[in-house]
């Protein structure tokens, strides 16, 4: 019984550390040297081909975004034109 306490706490105390079993290489040093380097590269593309993409999804989006808006806004009035009924002479 007391065997099983002792193995129960020890596993508590596994589970709830902080500390790091894996040691990671500081990248920082690389990562300011690569973002401060004046190469004519925009910022927003300086991190490679994940950048590039997400780059260019965002664009493409809020470019999709804004044309669906000017075509909903279309609709809109094309709504309330139709909500009025024009006079008959």
């Amino acid at each position: 019984m007391l065997r099983n306490l002792l193995a129960l706490r020890q596993i508590g105390q596994r589970t709830i550390s902080t500390a790091s079993r894996r040691h990671f290489k500081n990248k920082v040093p690389e990562k300011q040297k690569l973002f401060q380097e004046d190469d004519e590269i925009p910022l927003y593309l300086k991190g490679g081909v994940a950048d590039a993409l997400l780059y260019r999804a965002t664009m493409i989006l809020t470019v999709g975004g804004k044309a669906f808006g000017m075509f909903e806004a279309y609709a809109i009035y094309e709504l309330a034109v139709a909500s009025f009924p024009k006079k008959q002479e």
